[in-house]
């Protein structure tokens, strides 16, 4: 999500008329994983390492119980680097905060059998300057991934949206180096999802340059690419109107082939669109045609859930988050 900070959302009710049925349908998914972005550990990023419940939040549990009774399989949960690992990238873990990192993951892994990211939220900087030290980036992924090296249903997103980077091969640089730090912590187990420049744009993967992640290797093949995409008309995923009913598809077609050309697999770790006609169809439109394409699509993440939304445009929290009571019932047929 593609914000200069993140400011604590207020947590107003939304009122509602109906939530989306609990009753759970047996149904052949088309992806491999659908699911929701959890946010609230990477708010309140001025103040480091900040209080919980005033700075920053985890994901609530219950919310989590009642999304994978929806039938939501995978979560990614948004962290700082700065909080995890606050002295220098090579540094020891704030245990405060692994330990409400450990609490979430383990929930949703081993109690509730779903899939959990690990997503330092950085857009490719540490402390506000531009991270260009990879040995010191394979250290850190060394040390936050050798805490879920035996959880195969833990998910490495080496960083969010890296943007203005400079040359490309800064970003291929790093995201090579969290691989590296990733499988020197012996989790040999795990994907690995990568991201590209600008905002990992899908819409822009081409232009940006971000074919040159496609040299990216990886020992245990699990390499996924990341990408995301929301349908307002810059793309920035902060108006709740889209451009028109067919955005969604023709945002990704230039990804999709290059995926299919470079032999890739990708996903889509973040999307949204507001709760209105036009958007409803994109979003219809876009799982429709990724849909069709799961040969390269493994699925995609709704942005997003968390107990500290609000009355977010987007807010996929239930009971009350506008997307969950509107959308969800939408794109529940198509995943």
């Amino acid at each position: 999500m593609r914000f200069g900070s993140l400011l604590v959302a207020a947590s107003t009710a939304v009122l509602v008329v109906a939530a989306p049925s609990t009753e759970k349908k047996k149904r052949v998914s088309k992806f491999r994983w659908f699911g929701v972005n959890e946010s609230g550990a990477e708010f309140g990023n001025t103040a480091i390492p900040g209080e919980l419940g005033k700075d920053y939040t985890w994901p609530v549990e219950s919310s989590i119980d009642t999304l994978v009774a929806q039938g939501i399989n995978i979560f990614r949960i948004p962290i700082l680097m700065e909080r995890i690992i606050p002295t220098s990238m090579t540094g020891p873990m704030n245990a405060t905060y692994e330990d409400g990192l450990i609490s979430i993951v383990n929930y949703i892994t081993n109690t509730k059998g779903a899939y959990a990211i690990v997503d330092p939220h950085n857009f490719g900087r540490y402390y506000g300057n531009i991270i260009t030290d990879d040995a010191g980036f394979t250290t850190f992924w060394a040390t936050l991934a050798g805490v879920f090296a035996n959880n195969n249903k833990v998910i490495f997103d080496c960083n969010n949206e890296p943007h203005d980077m400079g040359d490309i091969s800064v970003v291929t640089g790093l995201m090579q180096a969290c691989i590296n730090g990733v499988r020197a912590a012996g989790a040999t187990s795990q994907y690995i999802f990568v991201e590209g420049t600008s905002y990992s744009g899908a819409w822009t993967w081409i232009s940006a340059g971000n074919g040159a992640l496609s040299g990216l290797t990886d020992p245990q093949n699990k390499i996924v690419y990341e990408m995301h995409q929301y349908l307002d008309s810059d793309g920035s995923g902060t108006s709740a109107d889209c451009v028109n009913s067919t955005i969604g598809s023709s945002r990704i077609e230039a990804a999709t082939a290059w995926l299919k050309s470079e032999g890739k697999l990708g996903i889509l770790g973040e999307f949204a669109g507001g709760s209105n006609s036009v958007c409803e169809s994109a979003v219809t439109d876009m799982l429709t045609y990724m849909g069709e394409n799961t040969d390269v699509w493994l699925g995609a993440l709704w942005w997003g859930g968390g107990p500290w939304w609000g009355d977010y445009i987007y807010s996929m929290e239930p009971p009350s988050g506008v997307a969950y009571v509107n959308v969800l019932p939408l794109m529940l047929p198509l995943i």
